[in-house]
């Protein structure tokens, strides 16, 4: 069991959904994203994760927007988790920015760019928060049992790895359905990054493209398949989105696609 606070934990029983947009765009935008989010887990009884980025450190092009910093951006996501009562998480990108942030965040996600740096992994396992590692899209499902070591090194067991896509050759990513099985045989929480693994990085020139209509098909495939939880980055409206606009879901069809994906966990656990 991964134990992330505020009632929420991967332990096979339901699917935790980790569900937020891309980056923190302003305080308002990211406070209005939230409460949407949480009315539509509440109704549904949703075990969930509010996720938003205060800084997008691997952006395409270095004039893209990227956030704001770790203070303020982290300070913005405790006081959403405190108010809503649900947990908060975020990325970090050095061993310095895991140790700042976990005095704010729940579930410090290291990037899957940054997956084999033993620096962060390991600063980030000592904490004590939960971890949640993006597998590389360079990393055979296999290759993770080397990033739970390294965790389990420093004394960290409350971690997850979230499957992403594999590259495909260029601008391309492929999601192997296996892969979750694979990992899951290694003894681990699994996580599929719907949105993430239909990306088509650097397809637009200077930013990311991406097929966000084929997330939710990654989504329903997953739960199929017994994951423990699902990762959907979400906007009210994604053509405006400052990150990763072509892969995120519209929230507006956000309840229609969760209901599905539980209806799927009722089937498959059957």
């Amino acid at each position: 069991m991964v134990d992330l606070g505020h009632g929420v934990r991967f332990d096979g029983v339901q699917p935790v959904f980790i569900l937020g947009p891309c980056v923190i765009e302003s305080e308002d935008f990211v406070w209005d994203m939230a409460r949407r989010i949480k009315a539509i887990a509440d109704e549904l009884g949703l075990r969930w994760v509010f996720k938003a980025s205060y800084d997008k450190a691997n952006r395409t092009s270095g004039k893209s927007y990227r956030g704001m910093s770790l203070e303020e951006g982290c300070g913005i996501l405790a006081a959403i988790g405190k108010e809503l009562g649900v947990p908060v998480t975020t990325d970090v990108h050095s061993p310095e920015e895991a140790t700042r942030a976990a005095e704010w965040i729940d579930f410090l996600q290291i990037p899957a760019f940054l997956c084999r740096q033993t620096d962060l992994i390991e600063a980030a396992g000592r904490t004590g928060r939960a971890v949640n590692v993006k597998k590389g899209q360079f990393l055979a499902p296999w290759d993770v049992k080397n990033i739970g070591d390294k965790l389990l090194s420093v004394g960290c067991t409350n971690f997850v790895f979230t499957e992403r896509g594999t590259t495909f050759g260029y601008q391309n990513l492929v999601a192997d359905m296996r892969s979750l099985y694979w990992m899951r045989e290694l003894g681990y929480r699994v996580v599929m990054d719907a949105t993430h693994s239909v990306q088509r990085p650097g397809g637009q020139g200077t930013t990311t493209g991406g097929d966000g209509k084929l997330a939710p098909v990654l989504a329903r495939a997953a739960v199929a398949a017994g994951v423990d939880g699902v990762f959907i980055e979400t906007h009210v409206d994604p053509s405006k989105a400052l990150s990763d606009g072509p892969n995120q879901i519209p929230v507006s069809d956000l309840k229609g696609l969760l209901s599905q994906l539980l209806r799927i966990h009722e089937i498959a656990k059957e």
